[in-house]
């Protein structure tokens, strides 16, 4: 079993722990504080965990070139992508308003650092955790200043190959042993074919002294409860308001009634994975005391006959004798009473039973 951890005050990630539910702001708020405040509402009141966000600071994760690209899109805020990614960017004021608020209501609030820069504005912030992005998972000198801070991480896997985060772990490992890693495809949205849920099992082989998730991008909520059923201990979710706002993830996010079913499916299906161990429930006896089969003779059986399998078969019977598991263990032994054809064959027609003891 995957060790546990302390992802964030007294909530643990890991082990027999429930799945940590992470409902991805992002930028979906569209640069509007209001609506980012609502998005943390909305995430509170649908069972998430945490509401995210993304932190950038533009100069350190973008060179001059790519701010000044001309950026024409539909979902543009901008003439230029600097123009856009700065009218999408909340200050530092703003990030600690939306954390106060996060925290008057009772949700955990962090966001993913998208730079150095920005990490260490979360440190100063002081996050729960760090939140890695795809981008930057194979951002080595980025990890290990991001590792030595000493907060938590969790690592999204998106456009990365095994052999990467083999060294990502490496990494990581020596220098903050409490992190996990997410398996995730970066396409938004994600179609079926492309989310490899057996990767979470790969990951779980591979590294089984960490947690494992899974960050989806995909339409819906069924592929994200089946990674719960895989063992997947964090979900990540990017999540909004209205999918036709102007913005490239919101169709690929979950809207609050999505997110409140994803949350409660998620739920049950913790409950529905209960015990390994296999055995009668309590909840089963009454279908068994109505259907479950017991042996009877098949033919009349005198007093004193020792038992072959042509005189024994299997039926519903009134009164409850011999469970059918037991029929090849009568075979051989001395019945001390007459029995009729059709009787139920009980432990007190035969000679001396032992009962056996189911292990």
């Amino acid at each position: 079993m995957a060790r546990e951890f302390e992802l964030c005050p007294g909530r643990r990630v890991g082990g027999d722990q429930p799945c940590f539910i992470i409902a991805e702001i992002g930028q979906n708020h569209q640069g509007d504080l209001d609506i980012a405040k609502r998005m943390i509402r909305m995430a509170k009141d649908c069972g998430a965990d945490c509401a995210k966000f993304q932190k950038s600071e533009l100069e350190y994760k973008f060179n001059k070139k790519a701010l000044e690209r001309p950026y024409t899109s539909k979902h543009s805020w901008g003439k230029t992508y600097g123009e856009h990614k700065r009218h999408l960017e909340f200050s530092h004021d703003q990030y600690r308003e939306l954390k106060k608020y996060a925290e008057e209501i009772g949700i955990f609030f962090t966001a993913s650092g998208m730079d150095e820069m920005a990490v260490e504005f979360l440190h100063e912030l002081d996050v729960p955790f760090f939140k890695v992005g795809s981008g930057d998972t194979n951002n080595f000198p980025y990890l290990e200043k991001t590792a030595k801070k000493g907060r938590p991480m969790v690592i999204s896997s998106g456009m990365q190959s095994m052999n990467t985060m083999h060294q990502v772990y490496q990494i990581v490992k020596p220098i903050n042993p409490n992190f996990c890693f997410l398996q995730c495809t970066s396409a938004y949205p994600l179609q079926p074919e492309d989310v490899n849920l057996r990767v979470i099992s790969a990951y779980q082989s591979a590294f089984p002294d960490i947690p494992i998730g899974y960050s989806g991008h995909e339409t819906g909520i069924a592929i994200s409860v089946a990674a719960v059923a895989m063992g997947a201990k964090v979900v990540e979710r990017h999540v909004t308001l209205d999918k036709t706002w102007k913005g490239s993830d919101h169709q690929a996010s979950l809207e609050p009634s999505e997110l409140a079913e994803l949350v409660k499916a998620i739920r049950t299906v913790e409950k529905a994975m209960g015990s390994p161990v296999k055995q009668l429930l309590p909840c089963e006896m009454a279908c068994n005391e109505k259907l479950g089969k017991s042996v009877v003779a098949k033919v009349a059986i005198p007093e004193g006959t020792i038992l072959t399998i042509d005189m024994l078969t299997v039926k519903v019977g009134e009164p409850k004798g011999f469970p059918p598991e037991s029929i090849f263990d009568l075979v051989g032994q001395k019945v001390k009473t007459n029995i009729e054809e059709d009787e139920t064959i009980t432990e007190q027609v035969v000679e001396n039973h032992v009962k056996k003891v189911k292990c």
